[in-house]
């Protein structure tokens, strides 16, 4: 291994992040979990300016460097020095992003560009965003284009998130039970190692570089080539589960995992991921249940430490 090798995606890391995030979700309301929620009240005008929701994935040219400054300025409230970044750029980020920044009076802009380019999940999320800020009809069906037209986004993940705000936002990610590490320094050129990796463990490892980057079709597609390669294998049985998940319906992800209980009664990466998938759907104490199940089933080991992990997090928030 190089010099300069690097952990790409710790699997501890994975998990505590995940526990924060569905913990949270799990005992907090929609509209408390997330002020830009589809919300079953009546839509109205909302104060302030609109969230901007731009990924550049592994992207490090000069571009990505200053779309990313120009969106933490307007995070930040400096959106006269974000409208300059932004105005310097021609691309499809740049773009809304300038819009944005001279919010409210850019709403017929964003809808301008939300009719020349009906396509792009980028252009349809922010669409939606705009009519929820501006109380106006019209956010839920821009969400589900952006969610349908592209569903290999981050943007259709998102838009997934505001469809569904009863559910923890964001995909369940898998937790490999095996260490991994990979060569390289810039996210881009980890990315190429775990893309090249044609083992079965390269597979799930890829995958769940692609699931972090909000890619879930392309993540689905590498959990299937490691199943293909490892159709014995338990962890590949998982991730190719797991992958399956949709939150308009994940039947095909619990169909598949449920059963692997019996085939695989000692092996908690099963329970555990049983148990993150029962928490995105807020069903907590079945999902405590299995996390237990997980910790006992093989104690000491990776997966154990993480179902512990998620459990001590639940116990923080309070979810009994």
């Amino acid at each position: 291994m190089s010099p300069r090798s690097r952990t790409v995606v710790s699997v501890a890391s994975i998990a505590l992040l995940a526990a924060l995030v569905v913990a949270t979700v799990a005992v907090l309301s929609a509209d408390e979990r997330d002020s830009g929620a589809v919300s079953a009240v009546q839509p109205q005008p909302r104060e302030g300016f609109p969230p901007l929701e731009l990924s550049l994935g592994v992207r490090d040219d000069a571009e990505a460097r200053e779309l990313r400054r120009a969106a933490a300025l307007y995070e930040a409230g400096r959106r006269g020095e974000a409208r300059r970044i932004f105005g310097r750029f021609d691309s499809l980020e740049s773009k809304l992003g300038a819009a944005f920044t001279a919010w409210p009076a850019s709403a017929n802009r964003i809808e301008q560009l939300g009719a020349l380019f009906p396509r792009s999940a980028l252009v349809q999320l922010h669409v939606g965003l705009a009519r929820f800020w501006a109380g106006t009809d019209g956010a839920p069906s821009a969400w589900r284009e952006a969610r349908d037209v592209e569903p290999d986004t981050p943007y259709a993940v998102r838009a997934d998130d505001l469809i569904h705000p009863e559910l923890a936002p964001g995909m369940p990610v898998v937790v490999p039970s095996f260490p991994f590490r990979i060569e390289g320094e810039r996210p881009a050129e980890q990315l190429e190692v775990l893309r090249a990796d044609r083992t079965a463990h390269g597979r799930i490892t890829y995958g769940v570089a692609l699931q972090r980057l909000g890619r879930p079709v392309s993540a689905r597609r590498a959990f299937a080539q490691a199943l293909r390669l490892d159709p014995d294998g338990v962890d590949a049985l998982v991730a190719d589960a797991v992958g399956r998940y949709e939150k308009s319906d994940p039947t095909a992800a619990f169909s598949r995992l449920g059963p692997l209980t019996r085939r695989f009664p000692q092996a908690a990466t099963v329970r555990f991921h049983l148990g993150v998938l029962l928490l995105w759907q807020s069903d907590v104490q079945e999902a405590k249940r299995q996390l237990l199940l997980a910790r006992k089933s093989e104690p000491g080991s990776r997966i154990a430490r993480e179902a512990g992990r998620y459990l001590d997090e639940l116990a923080q928030v309070g979810t009994g």
